[in-house]
């Protein structure tokens, strides 16, 4: 499970954007990378998520790539915990 803290403030932003080619087009490369390399070695698999998180604008770390890749490998679900600060 991934844990992101973003500020309040900018959640309404976020709310609005939630619709928009950002978020949706990284879900639809973890949908497709999850599809297709379900047994494939993290490793193999953080870089593909760090282009798609470079094109979608979206800062995740080493570490939270590193937790999807393992989820897609190993075909657990993986959930995304939001904390306001």
């Amino acid at each position: 499970m991934g844990d992101i803290s973003i500020d309040k403030k900018a959640l309404p932003r976020l709310l609005a954007d939630s619709s928009g080619t950002y978020g949706a087009c990284y879900q639809q490369a973890f949908t497709a990378l999850a599809a297709t390399h379900r047994g494939q070695p993290p490793a193999r698999i953080v870089p593909l998520l760090r282009r798609a998180a470079d094109q979608a604008l979206l800062g995740f770390t080493a570490a939270d790539l590193g937790e999807q890749a393992e989820a897609i490998s190993t075909g657990r679900p993986y959930e995304l915990r939001i904390t306001l600060t």
